[in-house]
């Protein structure tokens, strides 16, 4: 076996695929481009989705790439484990539609064992297969791999619901017995049991199978188009080539470990501060160069967390000072080559780095001085008020208190610690600037008793009494400046539930307020949040109250419609589904349930009518106050994440019986009408409902039909380029549609625009053949603009154009027509694709010209890659802005010939 660096693994397997026809594609940035779904760029396929699923073709449906990748799924394994790390980079090769098990099987084992590329030993190499894989399993043994060195396993199946599925097969290196204490050997394999024998290195993913709702997996029929996608690991490849006992101590860490020596003054022996270090510098070089920035949510918390846990590693290891900025530097030296655009955004890199190692420092000092103290407290259970205070008074991240408590043998009190995190959230819901100068732990509002009575279901206004005022964490006698106000009698609905709170003023002759927000204090009091308006109000003021009217009642027919769909939902998908969260306010209802299956656009159409008809039932809405046994004997639907007092109140509308705090209509058909706008898969069996009532109908229901009219605009307006182009070259073609802009009125409104889209899809995609086609006839049977081209260089007849519109098969047939009217001829056509992307095509008979090293070379200067042979070859790049000076280059070589 070849002992590779970690670039020349990299540069093989990616040369080796470019010489079998795919082109190289540039790692994508870390953080995804229009694909909310995922948070990181995780796995080498992630970014080319876009081809997977048809949405764009390929110029070329052979591809390969070494994609920078994120996973902060456990991120406290990292350092404690040989192979586990947050940012690692993958190799893949791909193919869309084009060749499948036999070539992709095929070269596999040709890269890892010819002396040629990897020269791995055959007998180290161990596979699993699928247990049905019959295809997999023999086209192994045609290519020599022993028997018994192939397992078959069921979990061999990529699935992720209905959809491409298919068998996928994992290969493994064997390290030996030295790694295996209980010579459990094969074992390790066919049990699947985590080891450090055998290492998994190449994956490959079969997908030929169009997994279908119902089917078993025998049963499922194939797909037309069947796709390959792999992946192998770079950090596991150099540390099997490599010969080391972990990934951390191939050349793509050492350097790294040599300047953490080089800092701490301590020998790299295995340590696991050094591993997290060298870890997570790696992922914070790479992710704020592709543009992430340190944030409080989302991935700029998790960039947050792996800064904080380096640094606090780096202190175990006696490093007293701000550090990771210091080794941005030998993260890009060793990285660069690859990776050229960290040069250009490491003093920015380092800059962030920095800024956030001071903020740290100062937090760090003050939480582990406190954490040290309980520590030495003799209890062996840190109080969830405590990892609190540490969390909110100090900023110490919950994750590390958990970790170093751990490490002393403590325990954190995780779910007391969540009801302290709950409990602060509900107070600072909204992004406001009272969020700063409002703390829910303040002690004056934990240990704040008086009672507040909402009054809010029988009244929208009333004189009362302005009970406290509270301003910046303390009670006040007045305010003239925006402050939280507590009220003896408050008609204000407080959010909960999923149903927002209530807007209205309040006023008397010292001043006037509106009401901005309504949330409820930690003894359950309702808590208003007031803009003042004018003058200023006083505890103990009297005050007249308005509840804004048009707002409530929205509100109130919305959470009717909730309950009416939940139990039309019931009715039609089974008593199974219950809510799993909703949110409601005067505009539109979205309800989240849980349900295994698949929702048909007729299912909701009727569930749309179901809730109607129980609207036009006319049913009173009945409450009760019961105890709450009673109340669930009686049939009432609770939400499990909530909590219930002994007496809950229940609402019953027809036959949906639910507790319920929220407020709702007399009658069902003071409702008017309900719409569904939109049914999304949220994933893990979670489908989310938007839907709206009477006339907030056709607004909300009009937002949603504004993405299908979107894009079919922008889908016609590429219809009429194809119809004007087909004009300029003499070419007829037919296409009329017309997009219906009648204002909706339901479900079934959104259903047509959703069709009248895919059929629009459907024409363009018939149209684009069709003048592909009609114009590939064209050119190739006049071939006089490219003869009117021709010229004579240096002996040899020439043909060198740029085109445009044609795709490979018609640039294929054109240079053949030409070579075979012409002697002794070089063609070369380039095409510029919609995106500035280019495609090279070159044939040739005469001797002296080698279009293989002319497209390979033109290929590369256009960032791509290419190949061919002496007589014909093609490529391309993704770069096409310089083509024409390139093509005058190809004319000076033929000249110089």
């Amino acid at each position: 076996m070849k002992k590779l660096t970690g670039r020349e693994i990299i540069r093989m397997y990616l040369d080796f695929f470019c010489e079998r026809g795919h082109t190289e594609v540039d790692s994508a940035p870390l953080i995804p481009m229009n694909d909310p779904t995922v948070l990181w760029i995780n796995a080498g396929v992630t970014p080319l989705k876009k081809y997977f699923d048809g949405t764009v073709v390929p110029s070329n449906r052979r591809l390969t790439s070494c994609q920078k990748c994120i996973r902060t799924g456990d991120i406290e394994e990292v350092g404690k484990t040989a192979r586990h790390h947050t940012f690692f980079q993958m190799l893949g090769n791909f193919s869309i539609g084009d060749y499948f098990r036999d070539e992709a099987l095929t070269w596999a084992w040709e890269l890892l064992t010819s002396p040629k590329y990897f020269d791995m030993d055959k007998d180290k190499l161990y596979i699993t297969v699928y247990t049905d894989d019959v295809d997999s399993y023999n086209k192994w043994i045609s290519l020599g791999v022993k028997p018994s060195h192939l397992v078959k396993l069921d979990g061999n199946f990529w699935e992720i619901g209905p959809g491409p599925s298919g068998p996928d097969t994992e290969i493994f290196y064997d390290r030996g017995e030295k790694y295996d204490k209980e010579g459990k050997g094969i074992k390790l394999l066919q049990e699947e049991i985590e080891n450090d024998r055998y290492i998994e290195i190449w994956n490959n993913v079969l997908s030929q199978f169009n997994a279908t709702e119902g089917l078993k997996r025998e049963e499922y029929p194939e797909l037309p188009s069947k796709n390959i996608d792999t992946g192998m690991g770079v950090e596991r490849m150099a540390c099997i080539m490599q010969g080391t006992e972990t990934n951390y101590e191939t050349d793509l860490f050492m350097p790294i470990m040599k300047k953490i020596e080089e800092i701490c003054s301590i020998p790299y022996m295995g340590q696991m501060e050094f591993k997290v270090i060298a870890d997570h510098i790696r992922t914070l070089t790479f992710a704020l160069s592709d543009g992430a920035v340190f944030e409080n949510v989302g991935r700029g918390y998790v960039l947050r967390r792996l800064l904080r846990r380096a640094s606090r590693m780096g202190k175990k290891l006696n490093i007293n000072r701000e550090f990771l900025s210091d080794m941005v530097d030998v993260v890009v030296e060793n990285y660069k080559d690859t990776y050229p655009d960290l040069v250009g955004t490491k003093s920015k890199v380092k800059e962030l780095i920095a800024k956030e190692e001071r903020l740290f420092q100062k937090t760090l000092l003050a939480g582990e001085k406190r954490l040290e103290e309980l520590f030495d407290s003799g209890t062996k259970v840190i109080s969830g008020e405590d990892a609190f205070k540490l969390y909110d008074t100090y900023g110490y991240p919950i994750e590390l208190t958990i970790e170093a408590a751990e490490e002393r043998g403590f325990k954190v009190d995780t779910d007391s610690f969540n009801a302290y995190m709950s409990a602060q959230k509900e107070l600072a819901r909204n992004s406001r600037k009272v969020e700063a100068s409002m703390n829910l732990q303040n002690d004056l509002l934990i240990n704040y008793k008086k009672e507040s009575k909402f009054v809010g279901y029988e009244k929208l206004g009333l004189e009362t009494e302005v009970m406290d005022i509270m301003k910046d964490n303390v009670f006040v006698d007045s305010s003239s400046e925006d402050c939280y106000i507590f009220l003896k009698e408050n008609p204000f609905y407080a959010e909960s539930g999923g149903q927002v709170s209530d807007s209205g003023y309040l006023k008397n002759d010292n001043c006037k307020l509106e009401v901005m927000d309504v949330i409820k204090a930690p003894n359950g009091q309702h808590l208003l949040y007031v803009k003042v308006l004018d003058g200023t109000v006083n505890k103990g003021d009297k005050i007249l109250t308005h509840v804004l009217k048009e707002k409530r009642l929205a509100i109130m027919k919305n959470h009717s419609s909730v309950h009416l769909l939940q139990r039309s939902l019931q009715e039609l998908l089974g008593n199974s589904v219950h809510q799993a969260g909703s949110k409601v306010d005067e505009n539109m209802l979205r309800f989240d349930f849980n349900y295994q299956g698949k929702l048909s656009d007729e299912l909701i159409v009727k569930v749309e009518e179901l809730v109607n008809k129980r609207i036009n039932a006319g049913y009173d809405v009945t409450i009760e106050y019961l105890p709450i046994k009673e109340a669930i004997k009686k049939g009432a639907m609770a939400l499990f994440s909530d909590k219930y007092g002994d007496i809950v109140r229940v609402v019953t509308i027809g036959d949906s019986i639910e507790l319920c705090a929220g407020t709702h209509i007399d009658n069902t058909k003071n409702i008017g009408r309900f719409a569904i706008a939109s049914v999304e898969n949220k994933g893990t069996d979670t489908y989310r409902v938007t839907a709206a009532t009477d006339n907030n109908i056709v607004p909300i229901l009009k937002e949603e039909i504004s993405k299908y009219n979107e894009e079919m605009i922008r889908l016609l307006d590429k219809a009429k380029r194809i119809i004007n182009e087909a004009k300029e070259n003499d070419i007829d073609l037919e296409f009329n549609f017309n997009i219906d802009n009648s204002d909706p009125e339901s479900y079934k409104d959104i259903v047509y625009n959703k069709n009248e889209l895919a059929m629009l899809r459907e024409k363009l995609k018939k149209l684009e053949k069709e003048f592909n086609t009609k114009k590939s006839e064209k050119s190739v049977s006049d071939l006089s603009s490219f003869l009117d081209i021709k010229e004579d260089i240096n002996g040899i007849t020439t043909i060198i154009s740029i085109t445009n519109g044609y795709d490979i098969n018609t640039l294929r047939q054109i240079v053949s027509a030409l070579s075979n009217q012409l002697d002794n001829n070089f063609i070369l056509l380039a095409n510029i694709n919609d995106d500035n992307s280019v495609n090279y095509i070159a044939k040739s008979n005469s001797n002296r010209v080698s279009c293989g090293d002319i497209v390979k070379d033109l290929a590369v200067r256009s960032s791509g890659n290419g190949g061919g042979n002496k007589s014909f070859a093609q490529g391309g790049g993704t770069d096409g802005s310089i083509t024409s000076k390139l093509l005058e280059n190809v004319k000076e070589i033929i000249r110089n010939l």
